[in-house]
């Protein structure tokens, strides 16, 4: 049984705090005029990978004490000079100083999302059904652009996708420590994902599946073979974050995880 607690909070968000920062770091790379950058704040990140991107928040504030109204100030400065909204992930574990200070200026809920975790010594896993690979290994030299083409796809549901766009999964994909899987069905690419090993948890994230592909068992069949290499590398636990109530949920709690707890998103 996994106790819920303050140590593996701190682990779990310590893990998506870095897979923040690497997007941040594979931004720069790929395309340095967007100014993507980091900044270590409130026991956390304050991470910008551009103005309109889904993976610029602060993340993992709070978890290591009390967050002073000074470090919030550097926050906000922080994105008020990259002209991007201030999204901050608060963790219910997190030092009660984080909520105070977000009450008093005005931030808001935007989101909620239910961190799952699965520990795995011993653990049976299913066996994967269907055809799944490492889309950078055995999908080929365009591996990148069909990942990147699929996520996409699944997160914003339609097949004309922007550049823009795109560039969300590309930063994913070339982020340090990625291993991003493609599942197909009928010998075409359905569903991507993303996994990411540090210090024994294995982060699975950026599940996505195209409208056409949906309900026949890509995504966990992507769940199950991301556990299974986890697995084979020593890992002790895994963890997601989905929507509340979501289909990706059922999908991962049909494949052994359980709620760890659940964080809320605010916006100023």
């Amino acid at each position: 049984m996994i106790y819920a607690g303050l140590d593996l909070a701190r682990r779990l968000e310590a893990a998506d705090a870095l897979i923040g920062v690497a997007c941040a770091e594979a931004q720069h790379r790929l395309n340095p005029e967007s100014g993507a950058t980091v900044l270590e704040v409130g026991g956390g990140f304050a991470i910008f990978v551009g103005v309109e991107s889904p993976l610029t928040h602060a993340v993992g504030l709070g978890m290591r004490g009390a967050v002073p109204a000074g470090e919030m100030d550097r926050m906000e400065r922080f994105y008020s000079a990259l002209h991007a909204p201030v999204s901050v992930d608060l963790c219910p574990l997190a030092d009660a100083s984080l909520l105070d200070l977000l009450g008093a200026r005005g931030y808001r809920v935007t989101e909620f999302n239910n961190v799952l975790v699965r520990a795995l010594p011993g653990a049976e896993i299913e066996p994967v059904e269907m055809p799944v690979r490492l889309a950078g290994v055995d999908a080929g030299s365009d591996g990148e652009q069909i990942w990147t083409l699929t996520v996409g796809r699944g997160f914003l549901e339609k097949d004309d996708l922007t550049a823009e766009e795109l560039d969300v999964g590309r930063t994913v994909w070339h982020m340090p420590g990625s291993r991003c899987y493609l599942a197909f069905s009928g010998g075409r690419a359905g569903a991507a994902a993303a996994m990411s090993i540090d210090a024994g948890l294995a982060t699975l994230f950026a599940d996505g599946t195209a409208p056409g592909f949906r309900g026949a068992g890509l995504q966990g069949a992507l769940i199950r073979e991301r556990l299974r290499a986890a697995a084979a590398e020593g890992c002790d636990l895994a963890t997601a974050a989905t929507l509340p109530g979501s289909v990706s949920q059922r999908n991962y709690e049909r494949n052994g995880f359980r709620v760890a707890y659940t964080k809320l998103t605010l916006a100023r």
